[in-house]
């Protein structure tokens, strides 16, 4: 149970290497083929060279070495050593199809860096790929593995990335490549991964705890596994198998760092792993251990029982020793210590003793379908990033059914996610839960342990559009779309139509009746849909969200405004101001300037077609007009407005000032706006609480620049604190 911080690299390796430890794992390897593997990936990749100045073909011989300690395939170790072959060097996926067959062709198209397609963002992009990367995972998981065993590489040897490049990587690494080795139960490799990622993203935070795990040796857990060993052969175990372990680098960081935890008090800092022949024997040990230990309250999980979503199955309590120092004790039989190191490689590594390991990758890849049904049902692909890391967080819950069925879900998941789990129709149908009897919000975060019984409605009944802002699992949002896509269509239609214009009013984008078709269909395009007509319907399930297709609203708009003539325009500029304003559309109209936030030359503005008075102009980000936009009635009434540059008028501006309490403070204030030549319409001084005093002055000012520069000027007065623009 080696801990797996972050070591110094090894010389590069050879393929004589390789072959040694083909030969000494005692696999039946098909020597032939990965010999003509590694014959075509060095004559492939010739003299070309990493970053770090070595041979590019140690690059392929490492990763290939990692699958041999995985214990994988033949097929998967000749493409790992040609995995960099299509990508970079002449050679053809269809040249390897011919030479090695179609399985292996397979394996190295799916683990060959992913072709650059130009997308509209970075987001969208990473997306794509990723989307990419689960679709090739769902045809063959190898491929996952030997891209996991790629990226634990290349983090291993990221020392010659330049800085940010080694901080993107590491960020990439940790918010994916990270929880897919957990989902699919590779351990060693998983926290290996999390480990170097940290030493890039927070080296300080690293090194302050490699230092604290330095300063506690491994003394004690010898002494401890020494005296666990002699009480289990007392006790009639004999065969137990003991090891030791000390927690990875970034799993204590998460504790001391995110949790605000001190070292001494985390208690699973050092475990040790006692492995038995069958499950009996592993819960009689764990009687031993609490008899010779005592155990600390609230630290005791059966994953035997209950095993996590990946397939981990272990019994872990946490006890105390007369030295004080709390240690953990995981016990399991060897098959799940298999499962636990090697995850879903322990499907090749052991396939030949493992009974019925198939049903047992279909169930660990189920999420990965899960994941790509929910990027079809979403015309959005940047959905896929928020699913992947809410659904391959580490943490879980476990909640029961009121029949004792088992439901996993991640942390943070509602009720509604519960009743999804157990049947889309349960979902569709529910309007209540009850939690250990007792009924409780459907918006209720599921704990472990908790009995939820879901009440359901009639059969009729179906979700709400509401419930897709509640949900966190992609399953459930997947299913409340599906339900809506399905039965509501026309509603779904009219629904996207009526959110899109009104984003349209919000944002001020007016379109002619023959403008009208063009920009949607222009639209619908962009957002990948085949009609306008699905575009609206997308909207309205929930599919596309409006607030991500604003940047393409926006450009596609603009461009239409580009290529229209703008007569209308140039007549507008030449119109009369009034009050210095100019109101698109209506000339010499009564202008008001709103009180709730008294705008100035330099605020952006806008007009509102008030029923009494002319048009009442409004800062653009005064919270009183975005409020009155978001009313369809009022859509119409909001005029564009701007300042006229050739007006210099005086605006009325108030300025609140507070200070000391001295004498002269009110001559000085009034001689400060004298000397900049700024009329002074009214000037009032109060005491306040404290030794203080509060000033009210209202100004005449020309501009926002104007302001700006008279209250710097004041807050330059001896004892004066601050000055600020009163809107009352």
């Amino acid at each position: 149970m080696e801990n797996t911080n972050v070591q110094e690299v090894k010389m590069p390796i050879t393929y004589d290497d390789l072959k040694k430890s083909l030969v000494d794992s005692g696999r039946p390897y098909d020597f032939a083929m990965i010999d003509r593997a590694y014959a075509l990936a060095e004559k492939a990749h010739g003299e070309q060279r990493r970053r770090s100045g070595e041979p590019y073909i140690c690059h392929p011989l490492s990763v290939a070495q990692i699958l041999v300690e995985l214990g994988m395939d033949s097929e998967s170790i000749a493409a790992a050593l040609m995995h960099d072959v299509a990508e970079d060097t002449p050679v053809t996926v269809a040249e390897i199809k011919q030479k090695f067959g179609p399985e292996v062709a397979l394996l190295v198209d799916g683990v060959t860096k992913l072709t650059q397609i130009k997308f509209s963002n970075v987001e969208d992009r990473q997306a794509e790929n990723l989307r990419k990367m689960l679709l090739a995972m769902s045809q063959d998981v190898r491929v996952m593995i030997i891209k996991l065993c790629d990226r634990l590489h290349n983090m291993r040897t990221g020392d010659a990335w330049p800085e940010q490049k080694r901080r993107d990587k590491a960020l990439e690494t940790m918010e994916v490549y990270a929880p897919i080795a957990h989902r699919l139960g590779i351990s060693n490799i998983k926290e290996e991964l999390e480990d170097r990622s940290l030493h890039y993203l927070d080296p300080v935070g690293y090194e302050t705890i490699r230092d604290l795990l330095n300063k506690h040796g491994d003394e004690f857990l010898h002494q401890v596994c020494h005296t666990i060993a002699r009480h289990l052969s007392e006790n009639g175990i004999q065969k137990a198998t003991i090891r030791h372990r000390v927690k990875s680098i970034y799993g204590i960081y998460r504790k001391m760092y995110m949790q605000n935890k001190d070292f001494e008090e985390i208690y699973d800092i050092y475990a040790v792993r006692i492995i038995l022949d069958n499950v009996p024997e592993c819960y009689t040990a764990l009687g031993l251990i609490h008899d010779m230990y005592h155990p600390l309250p609230n630290r005791f999980k059966d994953y035997i029982s209950t095993p996590k979503p990946n397939g981990y199955q272990s019994l872990h309590t946490t006890v105390i020793g007369r030295e004080a120092i709390p240690f953990e004790v995981q016990i399991r039989t060897w098959d799940m210590d298999r499962m636990a190191e090697y995850g879903i490689a322990a499907h090749w590594k052991y396939k030949a003793g493992i009974t019925g390991s198939s049903d047992k990758l279909d169930e660990r890849l189920a999420w990965v379908r899960q994941l790509l049904e929910s990027q079809r049902s979403s015309a959005d692909a940047t959905d896929l990033l928020s699913d992947i890391k809410s659904d391959l967080l580490p943490e879980e819950v476990f909640a029961f059914t009121p029949r004792g069925d088992v439901i996993n879900l991640p942390a943070g998941a509602t009720a509604i996610d519960f009743a999804y789990a157990i049947h889309s129709a349960v979902g569709n149908r529910m309007i209540g839960a009850k939690v250990n009897n007792r009924i409780v919000p459907i918006d209720h975060k599921v704990q472990t342990g908790e009995i939820i019984e879901i009440i359901t409605g009639s059969e009729n009944r179906g979700p709400s559009r509401d419930w897709l802002n509640i949900v966190k699992t992609s399953e459930a949002k997947n299913k409340i779309r599906n339900w809506f896509k399905k039965e509501r269509r026309e509603e779904n239609i009219q629904e996207g139509r009526d959110a899109l214009e009104r984003e349209m009013r919000r944002n001020l984008m007016t379109l002619t009746d023959e403008q009208h078709d063009v920009f949607m269909e222009a639209l619908a395009r962009r957002n990948r849909c085949n009609s306008v007509e699905e575009m609206y319907a997308a909207i309205g399930y929930g599919g596309l969200q409006i607030s991500r297709m604003l940047p393409k609203l926006k450009e596609e708009y603009t461009k239409l405004q580009a290529t229209e003539p703008k007569p209308v325009t140039v007549q507008l500029k030449r119109m009369h101001s009034s009050d210095g304003v100019i109101v698109e559309g209506i000339d010499n109209c009564p202008i008001k300037f709103a009180k709730c936030c008294s705008p100035l030359p330099g605020d952006e503005i806008i007009g509102f077609v008030t029923r009494g008075f002319g048009v009442s102009i409004h800062k653009r980000d005064c919270a009183n007009a975005r409020e009155s936009m978001r009313h369809p009635e009022n859509a119409d009434r909001w005029v564009r407005a701007y300042w006229d540059e050739a007006e210099k008028e005086n605006y009325k501006a108030t300025l609140d000032i507070v200070c000391m309490d001295r004498a002269n403070l009110v001559s000085d204030v009034a001689l400060a706006l004298g000397d900049m030549r700024v009329p002074i319409y009214s000037l009032t001084a109060r005491a306040a609480e404290q030794g203080r005093a509060r000033m009210g002055v209202t100004v005449g000012i020309t501009n926002t620049e104007h302001l700006n520069s008279v209250v710097a000027r004041l807050k330059k007065i001896k004892d004066v604190v601050s000055v600020t623009r009163n809107f009352s």
